[in-house]
C-alpha cells in the first residue's frame, strides 16, 4: 500500500490553507489540515502548492503542520439510513455526533454519514448468474415504512452476479459478488459513495410534463413547477422565503424530499428541526421525516462547508432519483452558498468580477440547476424519475438585479417573486401576482384525470389573472378620482379581484386545515368566486345595484371555503347553488 502524500502548511488566511509538498496532488481532492486533522479540499494548484478551503474552523492552525492528501474527491455515502437523517454540510450525522461529543462537537470528527452498526434486511430482486451493469438494481430494503431503499449496481461495476442472498446485513458488508468477463471480481454492498462535485449520469432526459403539486394555491393555480422543473424564490428579508420553502418541503408531491438549509439563521433550522418529526404527510398520514432527509448549516458554521452543502444536497437526491423516485430538493438559501464562494473566491486572490462575486459564479449556479430534470435512469428495469429544484435567493434590500438572483433567473423557469408590500399586509404568501411567472403552466390541465375539469382550470386561472392585471388598473384610477367614478362593472372587478386575493390566494401556513389545498379543492374554491361574479354581472345587466349585490350573505362562505377541510369538499359546489339563489332573488321584484 503506498503512503499517503504529505505536504506542510505555509500559510492560514480563514478558512484558506495553503500547504508546499503536494505536487502530485488534484483539484478537489479531499484533505486532512494539521494536527486536528480538519477536513479540507483542494481547490487551487501552482506547482507544489495547494490552496484548500478547510470546512471547519481553522482557528489555531499554523504553518509547519502536516496537510494529508486521501487522494480521493469529496464523496457522500449513500445507502440505507439516508433517510429520516439529519447531517451538517459534508454529510457528518448531527444526531450521532450530540450522542458522542454533547452539544458542541469537536474539531475533525469523522463520524460516517451512514450507521455502520445497523442491520438492514435485504431481500434480492436478481439471481445468482444474472448478468448485471452499472445502474441495475439488483435488491431491497425497506428504509422505512414509506420508502423501499433499491440496491443499485455501482457506477463502472458489470458482470455476472454470484454468492447473492437475502438476509440482514449492515451497509459494509458484502451482499452480492459481481464478477466481470474479464474474471475480476467486485463484492457489492448496500453502500455505495460518489463523488458530490459532478452530476450522477442517466440515460436520457426526458421533457418535464406534470405539475409538482404543492398545495400551496398561488402556485399551484398560477405559477405552477414541473416535476423535474426549477424555481427561484427571491425576495427581502421577511417576506417569507424560508416559511415557502418550508411549506413545500412538507407538502410537496415528491416522494423524497431533501431540505438544504444553507447558512439560515440557526433558530430558523431548529424549526424545522422540531416539526418535521411531529408533521404527518397529506398524502399517507405517516410522519414527514419517513421520506426526508435534511442538510443543517447554519450561519456560524464554517463558510466553506456552506459550500459544499449544496452540492451534498444534491447528490443525495440524484441518488434517490436514480432508484425511480419523484425527488424535490430545497435550497434555502442560494444566496448564502453565493457568499460562502465569495469568501473563498477573495481568500485565493481570484479576480472578482460584479458585486465582489468570483467570475465563474454564473456558471457554478447553472451547473447546480441543470443537475434537475426528468430523466430516463440507467439501469434495469427500466424507469423514469424526475428531480425538482427550488431554491430560494435572498438579494440584499431585496433587489432583484442582484448578481445572484440575475444569475438564477437565467437558469430557472419559474419565477416566484417575494414582495414588500404584500408582506407588511399581511399578505401570505408574499408572491407577487403581477411579477410572477412559470413556464410550466401549459402542464396544469395534467393534475386532473377529468380533462375537461383541467381545461376548464386552466381557462378559469387565465381569467382570474386577468382580472387581476385589471385590478391594478383600476386602482390607479381610484386614487386619482375615487370608486364613484367607476361603472358598475369595474366596480365588481375590483371586488371580485378582491376576493381572490384574499379568498383563494391568500393561505395560512399555520392553519392545520389551510395549511394545504388539494387541486381539486382549488378548482372548486377558484370556481365558486368565478360564478359569483358571472351571476352577478347578469344581476348588474338585469338593474340591480353593486352595493346590493356585494352585502349578499353568501360572500361570507365563499370567504370560509378555504376552511372547508379536503375530506368534505362537495360542500364548496353548494355554495354556488347559494349565489344562484340569492342573486335571482335580488332580480326578483320585491312583492307589495
Amino acid at each position: 500500500m503506498t503512503q499517503a502524500r504529505q505536504g506542510t502548511i505555509i500559510k492560514v488566511a480563514g478558512p484558506v490553507v495553503v500547504a508546499k509538498g503536494m505536487a502530485g496532488a488534484r483539484m478537489y481532492d479531499v484533505v486532512r489540515v494539521g494536527k486536528l486533522n480538519l477536513i479540507g479540499e483542494i481547490v487551487e494548484l501552482h506547482g507544489d502548492l495547494a490552496s484548500i478551503q478547510v470546512y471547519e474552523e481553522t482557528t489555531g492552525i499554523g504553518p509547519g503542520e502536516p496537510v494529508t492528501d486521501t487522494e480521493a474527491p469529496l464523496s457522500v455515502e449513500l445507502g440505507p439510513g439516508l433517510i429520516e437523517s439529519i447531517y451538517d454540510g459534508i454529510q457528518r450525522p448531527l444526531n450521532q455526533l450530540v450522542e458522542a461529543e454533547g452539544e458542541f462537537m469537536s474539531r475533525g470528527s469523522a463520524v460516517p454519514g451512514l450507521d455502520r452498526k445497523k442491520k438492514w434486511h435485504f431481500v434480492p430482486t436478481v439471481a445468482d448468474g444474472t448478468q448485471v451493469g452499472t445502474g441495475d438494481i439488483v435488491g431491497e430494503v425497506q428504509e422505512t415504512t414509506l420508502l423501499k431503499h433499491k440496491i443499485m449496481v455501482p457506477p463502472a461495476v458489470s458482470g455476472k452476479i454470484q454468492k447473492i442472498a437475502e438476509g440482514d446485513y449492515t451497509v459494509t458488508e458484502t451482499i452480492a459478488v459481481c464478477k466481470a468477463d474479464d474474471g475480476t471480481q467486485t463484492e457489492l454492498k448496500l453502500m455505495q459513495k460518489c463523488p458530490v462535485r459532478s452530476a450522477r449520469p442517466v440515460t436520457k432526459r426526458l421533457a418535464p410534463d406534470k405539475i409538482l403539486v404543492t398545495g400551496q394555491r398561488v402556485i399551484d393555480a398560477f405559477f405552477p413547477v414541473a416535476r423535474g422543473g426549477t424555481a427561484c424564490v427571491p425576495g427581502p428579508f421577511g417576506t417569507g422565503k424560508t416559511v415557502v420553502q418550508h411549506q413545500l418541503a412538507k407538502w410537496v408531491d415528491a416522494e423524497i424530499v431533501v431540505y438544504v438549509g444553507c447558512g439560515e439563521r440557526g433558530n430558523e433550522m431548529t424549526d424545522v428541526l422540531t416539526e418535521f418529526p411531529e408533521l404527518k404527510d397529506p398524502h399517507t398520514g405517516e410522519p414527514l421525516m419517513k421520506r426526508s432527509v435534511l442538510i443543517a448549516n447554519t450561519s456560524n458554521m464554517p463558510v466553506a462547508a456552506r459550500e459544499a452543502s449544496v452540492y451534498t444536497g444534491i447528490t443525495i437526491a440524484e441518488y434517490f432519483r436514480d432508484m425511480g423516485y419523484t425527488v424535490a430538493l430545497m435550497a434555502d438559501s442560494t444566496s448564502r452558498w453565493a457568499e460562502a464562494m465569495r469568501e473563498i473566491s477573495t481568500r485565493l486572490e481570484e479576480m472578482p468580477a460584479e458585486e465582489g462575486y468570483p467570475a465563474y459564479l454564473a456558471a457554478r449556479i447553472a451547473a447546480f440547476y441543470e443537475r434537475a430534470g426528468r430523466a430516463q435512469c440507467i439501469g434495469s428495469p427500466q424507469r423514469e424519475a424526475a428531480l425538482s429544484i427550488i431554491g430560494a435567493v435572498s438579494p440584499p434590500g431585496g433587489d432583484l438585479s442582484d448578481s445572484v438572483v440575475q444569475a438564477t433567473l437565467h437558469v430557472v423557469k419559474v419565477f416566484w417573486s417575494l414582495v414588500g408590500r404584500l408582506a407588511y399586509q399581511r399578505h401570505f404568501p408574499a408572491i407577487d401576482w403581477l411579477t410572477s411567472y412559470s413556464f410550466y403552466k401549459e402542464y396544469l390541465r395534467t393534475c386532473f384525470e377529468d380533462k375537461d375539469k383541467g381545461d376548464e382550470m386552466e381557462q378559469m386561472t387565465i381569467r382570474a389573472m386577468s382580472l387581476l392585471e385589471q385590478e391594478a388598473e383600476l386602482l390607479e384610477i381610484v386614487r386619482l378620482v375615487g370608486a364613484e367614478a367607476l361603472s358598475p362593472r369595474d366596480r365588481l372587478t375590483l371586488e371580485t379581484s378582491r376576493s381572490i386575493r384574499e379568498d383563494f390566494l391568500h393561505q395560512n401556513a399555520f392553519h392545520k386545515v389551510d395549511t394545504f389545498t388539494s387541486m381539486e379543492k382549488q378548482y372548486e374554491m377558484l370556481k365558486t368566486i368565478l360564478h359569483f361574479e358571472n351571476r352577478s354581472l347578469a344581476a348588474i345587466d338585469a338593474g340591480v345595484e353593486t352595493a346590493d349585490i356585494f352585502k349578499l350573505p353568501v360572500r361570507e362562505e365563499i370567504a370560509r371555503a378555504k376552511y372547508i377541510p379536503q375530506e368534505e369538499t362537495d360542500k364548496i359546489p353548494k355554495i354556488r347553488d347559494t349565489i344562484d339563489e340569492q342573486t335571482r332573488q335580488l332580480q326578483t321584484p320585491a312583492v307589495t
